[in-house]
């Protein structure tokens, strides 16, 4: 089945389904795309089939920036070890002086200073938000938290959002499909490669800065851990380990750890000034179980079920990205009585997994009990997939579900929220759609308790 669309969104691929059920070909220029929608094709691909499926291809914008390098669009065996010692580097955290939850937990002690000097004033929560979290895989990825005023930092930040802005473009998105034309003709998609070489270059001067003052017996970071895999491997041809490699994937994690995380906490409180009564349940949760006189703390979670679903409940409600990412075959693979031929791009639509009406009764609706037993218990959910799934499923998934859980409980256990705009009409929906969602502006007041 054969279809161009200039802008392809989740919206008018869910359109298709309606016509060609859950699994179906489109062409995007020359190139072969096997769209997966459902929770079923998704899990039988994605799981099932995790080796196979394990490829990343089909974006052309990538490979003209990657060419192969870094954690996220990579492939083969440089894929296979950059992600295994990301997930080693990410876990072992506690090898390094201070653990993930201890770092994260200092950065919501300078968010929730910034936050008290609002003194109950409505604010737009955005930027605070991205740079709290940014600085929290600052410190993981490189050693250090910048102070809020660091102009370097600032300038970080925003090359990063303008580039997650730019990547939702038709023009980013024809450059996709038709590179070779594209690549010579001028155009707003021009400055994403700018922008991103310039991250580069900032990314290069703290590595170089690492270098200088590297102890290997002491790694403070995931940059440190990687230059001493580095050293290791010098004698090693085809090691995977170098400053290439290190620069990208550094700026993976780092664009990776800041975008979505921050934007759904953002996105989160704007559901939590929605529906009041769900925020009030949660302070009851907090109040009963970690009281006002300390931080919240990962032990915490198993003790507050409630909590816990309201989180994963706002991942699933807003779906930041609804089209997932490009996966492609391995290998010929035989999937649901088809061959596919090797290279394939795949694209699991995460959207109709989030908001499968088989998997979630009435996926449209808000509600965080769709988490619990009867009990009132944690109940898990196999369709629950916004990290992905299987082999390429988020690296960074561990450390984003430690920052939603101690970012939200932190904020809640501080202050009240209320907004200008009563519940009734405050609009949920997204600004945007295409690679990501992001909820639209709006104004927080917080009002210490």
């Amino acid at each position: 089945m054969g279809g161009k669309h200039p802008k392809v969104t989740s919206a008018s691929l869910l359109q298709l389904r309606e016509t060609y059920g859950p699994v179906f070909t489109i062409y995007l220029a020359t190139q072969r795309v096997m769209v997966l929608c459902s929770y079923e094709a998704v899990k039988e691909a994605l799981v099932d089939q995790a080796e196979e499926f394990s490829g990343r291809d089909g974006l052309a914008i990538a490979e003209r920036t990657s060419k192969g390098n870094g954690l996220f669009f990579s492939n083969g065996e440089t894929w296979r070890q950059l992600r295994r010692f990301a997930l080693s580097t990410l876990r072992n955290f506690g090898m390094g002086k201070r653990s993930i939850e201890e770092r994260i937990q200092e950065e919501i002690q300078y968010l929730l200073e910034e936050f008290r000097k609002t003194k109950g004033i409505p604010l737009d929560p955005t930027f605070v938000l991205r740079r709290s979290v940014s600085n929290v895989i600052c410190s993981v990825v490189f050693g250090a938290r910048y102070s809020y005023e660091d102009e370097e930092f600032q300038t970080l930040l925003i090359l990063i959002r303008e580039n997650f802005r730019r990547v939702d473009t038709v023009w980013v998105q024809l450059y996709n499909f038709f590179p070779t034309l594209m690549r010579h003709l001028p155009g707003p998609h021009n400055q994403l490669f700018q922008n991103f070489e310039e991250q580069k270059r900032y990314v290069a001067g703290i590595v170089q800065k690492h270098k200088e003052t590297l102890d290997p017996s002491s790694p403070r970071d995931y940059t440190d851990a990687f230059l001493i895999r580095m050293q290791q491997e010098e004698d090693n041809p085809d090691t995977k380990f170098h400053h290439e490699n290190l620069l990208l994937s550094a700026l993976d994690l780092f664009f990776a750890g800041t975008e979505t995380t921050s934007t759904t906490l953002r996105y989160g409180l704007l559901v939590l000034l929605k529906y009041p009564d769900v925020t009030e349940r949660i302070q009851e949760e907090i109040e009963r179980v970690i009281g006002r006189n300390r931080l919240p703390c990962m032990e915490d979670r198993t003790k507050m079920p409630y909590t816990d679903a309201v989180i994963n409940e706002i991942q699933r409600f807003i779906d930041i990205f609804p089209l997932g990412v490009p996966h492609s075959v391995t290998r010929d693979t035989q999937f649901r009585g088809y061959t596919i031929p090797k290279g394939t791009i795949v694209l699991p639509i995460l959207n109709s997994v989030l908001h499968d009406a088989t998997q979630f009764a009435d996926p449209e609706t808000f509600n965080p009990s769709r988490f619990l037993d009867e009990t009132g218990g944690f109940k898990k959910n196999a369709a629950f997939m916004p990290f992905s799934a299987g082999k390429r499923a988020c690296p960074g998934e561990a450390l984003a579900r430690m920052e939603l859980f101690l970012f939200f409980t932190a904020i809640l256990q501080s202050f009240a929220i209320s907004s200008p705009t009563c519940p009734e009409d405050i609009n949920v929906t997204p600004e945007y759609h295409g690679f990501g969602k992001v909820p639209r502006g709006y104004q927080l007041s917080l009002i210490p308790h």
